[in-house]
């Protein structure tokens, strides 16, 4: 298969390597990593299975064209969502090649993960862990009176254990009503006790991303664990719904299984208890290189699971107004059940 690549997660699996200016092209037998002077030294250093060429930064579709036209090859497959509209028309313009377009080839290659990605994977997770010990320390001996902005900051050190690690992704510290929105942003809502609390948040370890989400409420011996007890009625009782339908999920989730009937197994707990209007997203995401991964776990989702398949289960109920709550964990497909990882 003759394929170009743009994406930086893409082009690391391929080669070893990878930067912010940069073209793999895949042509028959023969591997390229195209870049700019700036990282020359380095990809020369990293890069495995690829011949590094130095191309113009200020147009470097050109050494990428001139390979192409070389390699007399037929079809070219690339993944549109890569490339802008400008890019992509001086990468193919006036070329007899056959630009096949094939979305998220690189992510459908790189779905079931190796042993050693596995190993790295299992690391990654026990970090995002540790971190999260780590900020409920901080919450229960400095975390009250603090509003979301600092908590959040307070967050993103913890969990980048001071610039030990890099982040999956912005974690999301959100409190109370703030907590309604799976995706909230920092506010000026300031943290008390008894306060409803759901941090999701990871880590990258060797460039792989670990994903967990938990929600606690606030005492001065909080933890973030998964069996909760609440003061509130409402609460228990949405946190307890969610923590059925994610057992529910985990319990049905193996290698062979369709990935809807995934969602289905938790969204069903969660519809039963009076609550489905209030989950508004799909059950989960495949873990990896990037944080959003293939397999997709949702309602519409085709795929079908297989072993070493690692994706995420986290269903939640969102009360506008209210709270929310979401229970996360990352797991490993195995033939007859799933490795929790998280």
């Amino acid at each position: 298969m003759n394929y170009i690549l743009k994406d930086e997660n893409a082009v690391y699996y391929e080669c070893g390597f990878s930067c912010d200016n940069e073209i793999f092209l895949k042509l028959e037998d023969a591997a390229y990593f195209l870049t700019d002077a700036r990282y020359i030294t380095e990809a020369k250093e990293y890069i495995k299975n690829a011949e590094v060429v130095e191309m113009d930064r200020r147009d470097p579709m050109k050494v990428a064209r001139t390979l192409l036209r070389k390699s007399k090859i037929a079809t070219l497959i690339y993944n549109p969502y890569e490339w802008s509209v400008g890019e992509f028309e001086r990468l193919s313009s006036k070329l007899n090649i056959n630009f096949s377009q094939k979305v998220n080839f690189s992510q459908q290659k790189r779905i079931i993960k190796s042993d050693h990605e596995l190993d790295i994977l299992r690391v990654a997770a026990r970090k995002g862990a540790d971190a999260f010990d780590a900020f409920a320390a901080f919450v229960r001996e400095r975390g009250i009176g603090l509003n979301e902005k600092r908590l959040f900051n307070e967050a993103e050190n913890i969990f980048k254990n001071y610039g030990e690690l890099e982040l999956s992704f912005s974690p999301i510290v959100a409190l109370g009503a703030n907590a309604a929105k799976p995706h909230a942003l920092p506010s000026d809502d300031v943290l008390r006790e008894s306060e409803l609390l759901l941090l999701d948040a990871g880590v990258k370890y060797q460039r792989y991303c670990s994903d967990r989400t938990r929600t606690a409420e606030v005492s001065h011996n909080m933890v973030f664990e998964k069996n909760m007890k609440f003061k509130d009625a409402l609460r228990q009782k949405v946190y307890d719904t969610v923590l059925k339908a994610h057992d529910a999920s985990i319990k049905k989730a193996k290698a062979g299984v369709r990935a809807s009937e995934i969602d289905r197994a938790g969204r069903e707990v969660i519809e039963k208890a009076g609550f489905g209007q209030y989950f508004i997203h799909s059950t989960g995401h495949g873990v990896g290189l990037d944080i959003h991964e293939l397999p997709v776990i949702g309602a519409r989702s085709q795929d079908i699971i297989e072993e070493n398949m690692v994706f995420t289960i986290e269903p939640g109920i969102y009360l506008p107004g209210e709270f929310g709550v979401r229970i996360e964990d990352t797991v490993i497909a195995r033939e007859t059940d799933v490795e929790i990882i998280s």
